[in-house]
C-alpha cells in the first residue's frame, strides 16, 4: 500500500492528486455507451438480445428475457435454511429502517390561504443489480425494499445474464424483497431498456442500483429521461484509527472492501505509524487464505493507501476531503467524532461495527455515493422514489391582501402579463365571501 505522511512538504499536492484520480473517466465510457443506448431505443428487444450475446456471451430470445416467478420460488426453496433466514432478517431490518424516512403529504390552511405538498410514489421503478465477479442479492434488497416502502406500484429488476443462469441467491432475493418482475439483461443496455421501455421490459420513472463504469455512464446520459439516484463508481472504505482497536480487525475491514473488484479503494488514516505497519502485517496474513486474493492484490496495488496524520483532528479533515463511501471511526470515542463528519456515505462507529454490517444486515442502505460524491449526495432512500407536488388555494380576500406585492415584483421583473393576471382579478364583481368591490 502507498503511504502518505501529512508531515511531508508535498503531502497536500499528493493528496489532491489522489482525489483527482478518483474521478472516473466517464467521458470515454460514454462514447462506448451512446450507440448502445441508441440501438435499444430504436430496436428494443432485438437490440437487447443481440447485445446480450455480444457483451455477455448469452444468447436469448425476447421471450426468455423475463425470469418466471416459479423459478424464483424454486431458487428460494433450494437455499439452505440458514441463508433464507439471513435474507429475511436483512429484508426486515432494511424495511424498518426505511419506514422511518417516510414523509407525508401536508396542508397548511391560514386566513384564506391554503398551502401544501402532495408526496406520491413513482408508478414504476427499476432496480439494477450487478453481476460479474460476484452475486449481489443484498443490492437487490437495498434497491427494491425502499421502493416498496415508498409505495411504488411496480418494481422491475434487471441483472446481467450468465451462461449458467442468474444466480439462485439473486432469484431468492427477488422473492423476499417483494419485486414484481425480473429480467436477465445487464450493462448499459439494461439501463437503456428501463429508461426507454421495450415490448418486453416496461419503461420506468426511477432507476437505482450500482454497476460498472458503463452502467454509470448510461445512467448519466439518461438523467432527465428518468430519475437516477446517483452515478456510482468503485466501492471504497476509509478507516480512521488512533491505534486503540485491533489491527487485525482493521486489516480485515480493509480487505473486505478491496475484494469487491480491482478498482476498489481501501484507505487507512492513522495517527500511529507503528499501528499502521501492524495493520499491513495482518493484511498480509489474512490475504494468504483469501479466495479472492488476486482481486484484492490488484486493488491494493492500485488504490491501497495509508495516510499518516498528526492527530485525530487532522485525520477528520482528511476524511472530509476524501468524502468516502464508507467511513469507519475505529477510535476510542467514536461518538465524539460523529458530529465532525461532514462528508461520508455511511459511518461505522467503534471496533464492533464493521462495514460488512452495513452491506448486509443492519438496515441502512448500502447503495451510497462514491468517488467524493458524498459531499453533495446521500444514500439511497425512500425519497428517491417519491415526487413532491406543491399546491396553493387563495380566497378572493386573501388574494387582494397580497396582490400589491405580487404586482410590484412582477413588474420589477418586467413580466407585465404576470402582474395583469393578478390585477384583472381585482376588477369588478363580488368575491365568494360577499365582500365589496376593490378597484385598481
Amino acid at each position: 500500500m502507498k503511504v502518505l505522511n501529512s508531515r511531508e512538504e508535498d503531502f497536500s499536492q499528493r493528496f489532491q492528486e489522489i482525489l483527482e484520480r478518483r474521478r472516473q473517466a466517464l467521458e470515454a465510457a460514454e462514447e462506448v455507451v451512446r450507440p448502445i443506448l441508441q440501438a435499444v431505443r430504436e430496436e428494443g428487444d432485438r437490440a437487447l438480445c443481440r447485445l446480450g450475446e455480444e457483451l455477455d456471451g448469452v444468447r436469448l430470445e425476447p421471450s426468455e428475457l423475463e425470469i418466471r416467478r416459479d423459478l424464483w420460488e424454486e431458487a428460494w426453496e433450494s437455499l439452505d435454511e440458514g441463508i433464507r433466514e439471513a435474507l429475511e432478517i436483512a429484508a426486515s431490518n432494511i424495511s424498518s429502517f426505511h419506514q422511518r424516512e417516510m414523509e407525508r403529504s401536508w396542508v397548511d390552511p391560514s386566513r384564506g390561504r391554503i398551502r401544501g405538498q402532495l408526496i406520491r410514489p413513482a408508478e414504476r421503478a427499476g432496480v439494477y443489480v450487478p453481476g460479474g465477479k460476484a452475486a449481489y442479492p443484498s443490492s437487490l434488497l437495498m434497491g427494491v425494499i425502499p421502493a416498496r416502502v415508498a409505495g411504488v406500484k411496480e418494481v422491475v429488476v434487471v441483472t446481467p445474464p450468465s451462461p449458467e443462469g442468474v444466480n439462485p441467491l439473486v432469484l431468492a432475493a427477488a422473492k423476499v424483497s417483494g419485486a414484481d418482475r425480473l429480467f436477465q439483461i445487464g450493462g448499459a443496455q439494461g439501463i437503456a431498456a428501463l429508461a426507454y421501455g421495450t415490448d418486453t421490459i416496461p419503461k420506468v420513472e426511477v432507476i437505482v442500483g450500482p454497476g460498472n463504469i458503463y452502467v454509470a455512464a448510461a445512467k448519466r446520459l439518461l438523467f432527465g429521461e428518468v430519475r437516477v439516484e446517483g452515478i456510482a463508481g468503485p466501492s471504497e472504505i476509509m478507516i480512521l484509527s488512533d491505534g486503540s482497536t485491533s489491527p487485525r480487525h482493521v486489516a480485515a475491514d480493509l480487505l473486505s472492501q478491496a475484494e469487491h473488484d480491482e478498482e476498489a479503494w481501501a484507505v487507512l488514516v492513522s495517527t500511529d505509524e507503528e499501528f499502521a505497519h501492524e495493520v499491513e502485517e495482518e493484511m498480509a496474513k489474512l490475504l494468504t487464505s483469501s479466495p479472492r486474493k488476486g482481486i484484492i492484490e490488484r486493488s491494493l496495488e492500485q488504490h491501497g493507501l495509508i495516510i499518516l496524520v498528526r492527530d485525530i483532528g487532522e485525520g477528520m479533515e482528511v476524511a472530509n476531503r476524501f468524502a468516502p463511501e464508507h467511513l469507519e471511526l475505529a477510535v476510542e470515542d467514536p461518538f465524539a467524532l460523529l458530529a465532525e463528519v461532514r462528508a461520508a456515505g455511511a459511518v461505522f462507529l467503534g471496533g464492533n461495527s464493521p462495514e460488512a454490517l452495513g452491506d448486509y444486515i443492519a438496515g441502512p442502505n448500502h447503495i451510497l455515493p462514491t468517488g467524493g460524491a458524498a459531499r453533495s449526495f446521500s444514500p439511497l432512500g425512500v425519497e428517491v422514489f417519491c415526487k413532491r407536488t406543491s399546491f396553493i388555494a387563495y380566497t378572493a380576500s386573501a388574494l387582494r391582501e397580497v396582490a400589491p406585492q405580487v404586482i410590484r415584483i412582477a413588474e420589477a421583473e418586467g413580466l407585465f402579463a404576470h402582474a395583469e393576471a393578478v390585477r384583472v382579478r381585482l376588477e369588478g364583481g363580488e368575491d365568494e365571501g360577499g365582500e365589496g368591490k376593490e378597484k385598481d
